[in-house]
């Protein structure tokens, strides 16, 4: 197993970053293609946190060593995935898939 990084990224054993360059053969700029797109729809999932809580986005307030940023990006990870749950989302629309019942989510 991989992961794949966008191109801020170094490539290592278990990182895979696009592939560069001008002279890209078909299959690399297939690869690049087809990853992007997964990489853009997680992002999506990003974008809601921050968009339903603000604060996570305001590095004023969100300093390493001074505020529990971790604590508070995961309680905000929860609650936008309780959001979820009632509302759904641009993600479960794009990939037409219906979000799981809240008592179903915090049961895993």
């Amino acid at each position: 197993l991989i992961i794949y990084g966008d191109p801020a990224y170094m490539q290592s054993l278990h990182v895979q970053v696009p592939h560069k360059g001008y002279n890209l053969t078909p299959r690399q700029a297939a690869l690049n293609a087809s990853m992007s797109q997964v990489r853009i729809a997680s992002e999506w999932g990003y974008g809601k946190v921050t968009s339903l809580w603000g604060f996570i986005d305001y590095t004023h307030h969100m300093q390493l060593g001074r505020t529990p940023v971790g604590t508070i990006y995961k309680v905000a990870v929860l609650l936008t995935n309780c959001h979820t749950c009632f509302y759904g989302g641009f993600t479960l629309s794009h990939f037409n898939i219906q979000p799981p019942l809240l008592e179903d989510y915090l049961r895993l």
